[in-house]
């Protein structure tokens, strides 16, 4: 089965989070789509945000190790990353998404005003009026962050936590 490489971003503003409704697929979603050659994920996920929404983002990091030498530096890593089934649609044969998912929240403020209309933000009680209109992950992804709080990856904090999601759920074993 044919694979590509896909970035998302789940950007957050205050307790909510924005989605838009996508036409083929007719199910809410949030930013991201198809990595283009010689892209890095970073960038694939601030490119189709910056073309999708208009929205410059900062990434909400969870780094435990950063590497900057002569021949390697380290860049922002995903929150989660997912295999993805795409079913057939028209005339493209069914195939995966290798998705490398971000959280981030809006880098300027201003710009949020000029969101296109048909993104929404969307507050966990909005999310379950919803469900039906959600692909599975997507709903456990939200639920987790918005209903759940969960905001650290094996009790690691991120650097910039989620805004009004304080103090962060700690996950234990």
């Amino acid at each position: 089965m044919e694979r590509h490489f896909t970035a998302t971003v789940f950007i957050f503003h205050k307790t909510q989070v924005l989605l838009h409704r996508h036409p083929k697929l007719e199910r809410w979603l949030p930013p991201g789509g198809h990595m283009e050659a010689n892209e890095t994920p970073p960038m694939a996920a601030r490119r189709e945000v910056k073309e999708e929404t208009g929205l410059d983002i900062t990434f909400i990091q969870d780094e435990r190790l950063n590497i900057e030498a002569c021949n390697a530096v380290s860049f922002e890593r995903p929150f989660l990353c997912l295999l993805e089934h795409v079913p057939a649609i028209k005339d493209r044969a069914a195939h995966q998404h290798m998705d490398l998912i971000y959280l981030a929240i809006p880098a300027n403020e201003e710009q949020i005003a000029a969101i296109p209309l048909e993104f929404q933000w969307f507050s966990w009680e909005k999310i379950e009026k919803i469900e039906q209109d959600l692909f599975p992950d997507t709903l456990q992804v939200l639920e987790l962050l918005l209903k759940k709080k969960i905001t650290t990856v094996d009790g690691a904090f991120p650097s910039r936590p989620l805004p009004h999601f304080s103090p962060p759920y700690h996950h234990t074993t």
